[in-house]
């Protein structure tokens, strides 16, 4: 493919990045955008809460590894407030504890512990809840790590909209372990586990009530495992990523600012269920900005890819990986894709999120 650089001067890159969305000081109220983890979510982040809390000493990444005596841990939190409750292929307590045990996994760390804190709204049928508790059980249980500890509160109705779940992890990290955002070099090769947009058309297909030809199924699962053996395959793996919230779109955007470098992708490369793409050409959404919650994307280096596959393939999970791009050198940090018919379009960073609620 050919370089970016020839294909767009500074000036044009310029205004690419500077255009949408408004700085945060042009909005008084919070807005779903802020919460879509686009562009929006990044300046809520760098303008209130680091500066309120600090920087971290680290990357801002999914998970955030710690030193303490004999040992290092990796922690992470998430909140869950997904609409509707259950969906073809999980439910928010399945999503709330695969979310953070994908998170920890990211950094290499073997997830060990969770705490888990709902708050619940008046009038949500207790047969309901316990169907969430269980799920929660069950895909505890398949991710191999234990619920130590949590909290709930209740409030009144029409202030919570069921059930909004957070859950905290804990995993253990090798000393030498480091997987990080900031790690892709020029010549890596990008890798995903499978089929990208399953988690948003499934929750998008019964919140509208749309009917296809069959039915999608979210693709929410624990990644632990998979990972282990990935990184036994690829000893020098760089970068391990989940696409959630802004899906793939977001993903190699944040790792090319990271790692100060341009990912050429071959759009042709990038796998899409056949009914998800016709779900998002339907509704007019772009299946590389839709949410997923049980996909990875690696950046390893070139000569390491077809161990990568070979081990995500050998996992139920991971039959449909595939190499979609590699790392370039370009000072603009562009993302951009080949399309079917040999041009190149950017794949901008979203401004918010297609479908709100959807994790």
């Amino acid at each position: 493919m050919q370089h970016i650089t020839t294909m767009v001067d500074t000036a044009a890159c310029e205004m690419f990045r500077s255009n949408c969305p408004l700085p945060l000081r042009d909005y008084p109220h919070v807005v779903l955008s802020h919460g879509g983890g686009g562009r929006l979510s990044a300046e809520l982040v760098e303008h209130v809460f680091l500066r309120a809390f600090g920087r971290p000493h680290a990357p801002l990444a999914d998970s955030t590894p710690l030193s303490l005596p004999g040992r290092r841990i990796a922690v992470s939190t998430d909140s869950f407030v997904v609409r509707p409750l259950f969906f073809p292929g999980g439910s928010i307590g399945d999503l709330a504890v695969n979310g953070t045990v994908n998170d920890l996994a990211m950094s290499g760390a073997e997830p060990l512990y969770l705490t888990a804190s709902f708050i619940l709204e008046e009038g949500l049928l207790i047969e309901q809840l316990v169907r969430i508790a269980d799920d929660m059980a069950r895909a505890a249980n398949e991710a191999g790590v234990s619920v130590v500890a949590g909290d709930t509160k209740v409030v009144e109705r029409g202030h919570g909209d069921g059930c909004y779940i957070t859950t905290t992890g804990i995993g253990a990290l090798p000393a030498d372990r480091n997987i990080s955002i900031d790690q892709a070099r020029p010549g890596d090769v990008v890798v995903v586990s499978g089929t990208i947009g399953d988690h948003a058309m499934a929750i998008m297909s019964v919140r509208e009530g749309l009917a296809f030809e069959s039915t999608i199924r979210s693709d929410t699962a624990s990644l632990a495992k998979m990972v282990h053996a990935l990184i036994e395959a690829c000893p020098d793996l760089r970068i391990l990523r989940d696409p959630t919230r802004g899906g793939l779109a977001t993903t190699l955007n944040e790792i090319a600012v990271a790692s100060q470098c341009g990912i050429e992708l071959e759009e042709q490369a990038i796998p899409v269920d056949d009914v998800v793409r016709s779900a998002c050409e339907f509704l007019g959404l772009d299946p590389l900005q839709a949410a997923n919650e049980g996909k990875l994307v690696a950046v390893v280096p070139a000569e390491q890819a077809t161990a990568a596959l070979n081990a995500l393939r050998a996992n139920q999970l991971g039959r449909a990986a595939a190499v979609i791009g590699k790392v370039i050198q370009d000072e603009h940090k562009l993302v951009v894709a080949k399309t079917p018919f040999g041009a190149n379009r950017i794949i901008p960073m979203p401004v918010g999120e297609q479908l709100p609620r959807i994790c």
